[in-house]
């Protein structure tokens, strides 16, 4: 039972950045309003892909690797659909600030399944 609330949560969590990702400027949820500055944007791409890539984690325990390979495959793909979009422009800076939330996601949740088998 427990693990079909996490690939409810992990699959709200890819539609969510998918949106988020692949919408408009305009349609674009925003967390401060119109005129966020860089951090605060690169903060939220962070933590997002950071809780995409905690709950694969629970979805495939023992596979980091695995792990690491789908969100950054997500973080990728998304990235490039973006450059189908006439008024987004997918950047790299983009892709590896994604791809590094994603990969701390799992490693945060690999330290914290470490930590409960003690």
């Amino acid at each position: 039972m427990r693990r079909i609330f996490i690939i409810a949560a992990t699959v709200i969590c890819l539609l969510l950045i998918g949106y988020a990702t692949l919408t408009s400027l305009s349609g674009r949820p925003m967390l401060l309003g119109r005129h966020e500055s860089l951090k605060v944007v690169v903060f939220e791409r962070f933590v997002a892909y950071m809780i995409l890539g905690f709950l694969l984690s629970w979805l495939f325990p023992g596979r980091m690797i695995l792990t690491c390979a789908i969100v950054v495959g997500i973080a990728i793909s998304l990235e490039l659909l973006q450059g189908l979009r006439p008024d987004r422009d997918p950047a790299v800076m983009d892709a590896l600030e994604k791809a590094a939330g994603g990969i701390a996601g799992v490693l945060v949740s690999r330290w914290y399944q470490l930590l409960r088998q003690r």
